[in-house]
């Protein structure tokens, strides 16, 4: 009654077979795509738009697990069915694949559903894993996680994104595994590419050297006031994309700032060159915001764990993120390279940014060191569609 999120969950899970059994006949053929959240869907967003071009004559099943990626997709055109997935139940299951009568599964990243895995796996439909990432410490390694393998044993094919993950499958007896990358890469690629112009920012910007800070929690946030308060110059603007845009929690944002700084749902009538600090009430448009940065932060290092830090990577820009990023592999790897800086305390921050403020050779290098990051990690998607294509049609 009193959390919208899981009023969601459970009231958008009540349409799912009326939607189906309304788009899906018993005659039509039928590819099924499953993402967690938004975040998968990203990462399988580039096969889904290459199976709806090459697969004219297949409907696509997109199905979300959570609210925050449904209510976002929910009109999403890649796709001619976007629903929920049924909580996995043997009824729900058999009802489910009844419905949509799937030639190919296609699961993103994460989510093994037991009852539903059994289920495809005993209608013998090809069901693969695409950019799969394993670590020991997850049950399936351990010495109580025989009923978790059965899962992943229902699985046709794994594509996964190391060859840490390929060991580890091959440690419980799983050998149809190739390391494949991550789709991600292919993703982002492809949003360097796309038109990514927006008016508004080119009007606050004004070629000034500009810091977006995107998906930003409360902890990365006072990391950034304190900066922009008391070390920023003039010549430093700053553009800030924050996680949750809570009207409440915006506006408590926009006080602590002492610089002059406007909203984006308060953007017309002003003059934006004349404000220092931008800060982005509304979602959708943070990919085009990161082709404008200088250098960028990308939040959740200090809570519960780091956002998307390719898609600033794509365009070529030094990144600085916080402490909590270790299970993210592209992170790990930025870092060591040198393109990615971790912080841990205002101080730290305020001496990195300021750094790569002020030098613009050092700027440029790191810069091209995340760009080249993301072109040589690209093609993912390529090596799943060609296993798509020799195995199932």
């Amino acid at each position: 009654m009193f959390n919208k999120k899981i009023k969601l969950f459970i009231g958008g899970r009540k349409e799912t077979f009326e939607k189906l059994n309304s788009e899906i006949n018993s005659d039509d053929k039928v590819i099924w795509i499953h993402c967690a959240s938004l975040g998968e869907f990203e990462q399988g967003r580039p096969i889904i738009e290459k199976i709806k071009q090459k697969y004219t004559n297949h409907k696509i099943v997109l199905t979300f697990f959570s609210p925050s990626g449904y209510e976002v997709r929910k009109n999403y055109d890649g796709a001619d069915v976007v629903c929920y997935l049924p909580l996995d139940t043997k009824s729900n299951a058999k009802k489910f694949l009844n419905a949509i009568h799937p030639d190919i599964a296609i699961f993103v990243k994460y989510e093994f559903w037991p009852n539903i895995l059994k289920a495809l796996k005993e209608r013998n439909v090809e069901t693969i894993l695409v950019s799969g990432i394993f670590r020991k410490d997850q049950a399936f390694f351990g010495p109580f996680g025989g009923w978790m393998r059965k899962s992943l044993k229902s699985f046709s094919h794994f594509f996964v994104q190391d060859e840490n993950s390929q060991k580890l499958l091959a440690g419980i007896g799983i050998q149809d595994v190739i390391i494949s990358g991550d789709t991600r890469f292919d993703r982002v690629n492809e949003i360097r590419q796309q038109n990514n112009h927006l008016d508004f920012i080119e009007e606050f910007k004004q070629e000034k050297l500009t810091f977006v800070a995107g998906s930003t929690w409360k902890e990365d946030e006072q990391l950034i006031v304190d900066y922009i308060n008391n070390k920023a110059s003039k010549e430093e603007k700053f553009i800030i994309a924050p996680h949750n845009i809570n009207p409440k929690e915006i506006k408590e944002l926009q006080n602590s700032l002492n610089k002059k700084t406007v909203l984006f749902s308060e953007k017309e009538p002003q003059d934006l060159k004349e404000f220092q600090v931008f800060i982005i009430d509304t979602i959708g448009i943070l990919t085009k915001i990161y082709s404008y940065a200088n250098i960028a932060y990308v939040g959740g290092g200090f809570e519960t764990g780091l956002h998307n830090i390719l898609e600033p990577a794509t365009f070529g820009v030094p990144i600085i993120i916080g402490p909590k990023y270790d299970k993210f592999r592209e992170a790990v790897e930025l870092v060591n390279e040198g393109g990615c800086f971790v912080v841990y305390t205002k101080d730290e921050f305020n001496s990195q940014l300021k750094e790569l403020f002020t030098d613009e050779n050092d700027r440029t290098k790191k810069g091209e060191i995340t760009k080249s990051f993301i072109n040589q990690n690209i093609g993912a998607t390529k090596k799943v569609l060609e296993y798509i294509d020799s195995k199932i049609f």
